[in-house]
């Protein structure tokens, strides 16, 4: 059996293990794309008391609300060691489960809770209901909501006036740190070079549950062979699997819109465009969902002087799994489904620079904490920091900034680089028309900054003109 691995989630752990001070139950829920980690990390909380885990079945045409209920009192007749019974209504299971747990420490967890009632429109209801009459009599009790569909659980539990001011603890799992898949990795026994382990980052991002399938005993290169470009390999399937778990029968237009920024971020109406859909209504709310779930991300452009958002925007693709998908494993599907299993298909120049870039922007950007704490900045100074970018006007020039950090009235404008070969001089000259297009406030300065990963040449350093430059690997 594979050694099973945790690594970080100290805040969560601390904000959960707070929660067994009080003298009242608790009512957590818990929300994040799938393999984040959401049910490991209420293993690893829950390990030293009681723990009951309930999960709902994948959602087919063919599982009934009837199935979800039979499965759910299988589970805890298992559990408590009763008869298995046959119960037509949620609130029997749950007066059942409540009999079970009416004394002592005991941490619940109900498991992919959107698929558990999401074809029983009373399920939520008879589920509060229980809380409020049965399940928080025992003040040791902590019930854990945990899912994926993260639209569901907002809709339906976050926002839901049933469950107003029930929710002692939402939680919402993001991507592992660097530092942190940096220790996964060298927990499973990865030991390729800072170079190889980006080259896995840029495909799994930080998501442990990808991180923790990586073989100690094979090089970067035959790991991504295996995961990505073999049939059995996880992230082969995870793509389709995903989604439609997530999505069911809306998972096309889901997938449309995640394609349409594969190759950069783009605007509302750009998207729009793409995927032929208005941009109002089920456009944007499917815009919505797939923030909530983490794999894009809304940046907004700030006005500099006022330091206040404005209205314009670009979606950014923020899982790196997705694009490289879309862009590498998805149009070759059919060749790699069927290829024998001598033929090695993925080798380093299929991937174009363009993709890495992005792929090294997206784990830049979702570990900015380390790109301030290296200049240093005090985060309470920071007015705004995202990706920037300035329409091309009569008054202004169009330019895009990789990362802009507006501190004070200072702002540092970064340039994010990923080369396989160190870096040359024409950076600088490519920065100075970046700055010199930026449209600035009076009194404002300018600090050029660079963000790299294999080097640059002894002519960039000499030049002076950066005041950072920061090599990303050496976090690792």
């Amino acid at each position: 059996m594979q050694k099973s691995f945790f690594i970080g989630r100290i805040n969560e752990l601390k904000q959960l293990e707070n929660l067994t001070k009080k003298r009242t139950s608790s009512l957590v829920v818990i929300s994040g794309r799938r393999r984040i980690g959401k049910s490991r990390l209420v293993e690893e909380f829950a390990k030293k008391y009681r723990f009951i885990r309930f999960s709902g079945l994948p959602p087919t045409p063919r599982v009934t609300a009837q199935d979800q209920r039979d499965e759910f009192a299988r589970q805890l007749a298992k559990e408590a060691q009763y008869p298995l019974v046959h119960a037509k209504d949620w609130g029997d299971l749950f007066s059942l489960l409540a009999r079970e747990t009416k004394n002592g420490r005991v941490i619940i967890l109900l498991d992919e809770i959107s698929w558990m009632g999401s074809k029983d429109p009373l399920f939520l209801g008879k589920l509060k209901n229980a809380w409020d009459m049965e399940l928080k009599s025992n003040p040791e009790l902590i019930v854990i909501l945990c899912g994926s569909v993260s639209s569901w659980i907002e809709k339906n539990i976050l926002k839901s006036t049933g469950f107003m001011g029930r929710v002692s603890l939402p939680l919402e799992l993001q991507q592992l740190g660097l530092l942190e898949c940096n220790q996964l990795l060298d927990a499973v026994g990865f030991s390729g070079s800072k170079w190889d382990k980006f080259k896995i980052l840029s495909i799994t991002g930080g998501i442990p549950r990808y991180l923790e399938e990586v073989q100690a005993h094979m090089p970067a290169e035959a790991n991504i062979e295996q995961l990505c470009f073999s049939p059995g390999g996880i992230l082969f399937r995870e793509f389709d699997d995903m989604f439609f778990d997530l999505f069911s029968k809306r998972s096309n237009t889901y997938k449309k819109i995640v394609a349409a920024l594969v190759n950069g971020s783009k605007e509302l109406s750009e998207i729009a465009e793409e995927v032929k859909l208005s941009t109002g209504g089920h456009l944007s709310s499917s815009l919505q969902d797939l923030v909530q779930l983490g794999f894009i991300r809304r940046d907004y452009v700030w006005n500099l002087k006022e330091g206040k958002e404005s209205g314009l925007s670009h979606f950014r693709l923020t899982d790196n799994y997705l694009r490289f998908y879309l862009k590498y494993i998805q149009p070759n599907h059919a060749k790699i489904a069927h290829k024998p299993s001598s033929q090695k298909f993925f080798h380093e120049t299929i991937i174009s620079d363009s993709i890495l870039g992005l792929q090294f922007e997206n784990l830049v950007l979702a570990n900015r904490k380390l790109i301030w704490d290296k200049l240093p900045l005090n985060p309470s100074q920071i007015v705004n920091d995202n990706p920037f970018f300035q329409r091309n006007t009569k008054r202004t020039k169009g330019c895009q900034i990789d990362y802009l950090i507006q501190y004070r009235s200072n702002l540092f404008v970064c340039e994010i680089k990923f080369s396989k070969n160190p870096i040359g001089l024409g950076i600088v000259e490519e920065m100075k028309e970046k700055i010199n297009k930026l449209s600035k406030p009076r009194n404002f300065s300018c600090y050029p900054v660079l963000i790299h990963v294999n080097g640059v040449s002894d002519a960039v350093v000499d030049s002076n003109y950066f005041v950072e430059i920061i090599d990303f690997s050496s976090f690792l």
